[in-house]
């Protein structure tokens, strides 16, 4: 499977934007499905991710309350709303597929992951 991330950008602290991610080449609903994020001179973290139905998503601690992951199968898209965006948010966010069993959790770990988009810069003004 194919991934293309969006909807990055420069914007100001407490402002909000959603990133896209459009798959292609797959079955994309026998994914799961998790953003990732890398910030200059850090380590990728995990950000968020979501079982293959949608019906299962988890955080890291630090974004819960404000980014929201979702998908949608049918579109063959995946989502990530953030909200009250930080400075510290800033960083290149990747989003990423693993083929997963209908039943299993979201994936955090990123090293499980197979499938990686090319990244979209977040800029989060102060």
């Amino acid at each position: 499977v194919q991934l293309q991330a969006s909807g990055g950008g420069l914007v100001q602290a407490r402002d909000s934007l959603r990133l896209s991610c459009a798959a292609s080449g797959g079955t994309f609903s026998y994914y799961g499905m998790g953003w990732f994020r890398q910030a200059p001179g850090k380590e990728r973290e995990f950000v968020a991710a979501v079982s293959r139905s949608g019906g299962n998503t988890d955080y890291a601690d630090s974004m819960k309350g404000r980014f929201i992951i979702s998908r949608d199968n049918d579109k063959k898209m995946a989502y990530l709303q953030m909200n009250s965006l930080k400075p510290e948010d800033t960083a290149i966010y990747y989003c990423a597929a693993k083929r997963l069993i209908l039943s299993a959790p979201p994936e955090k770990n990123d090293e499980r992951y197979n499938y990686w988009g090319q990244g979209t810069l977040v800029t989060v003004s102060s």
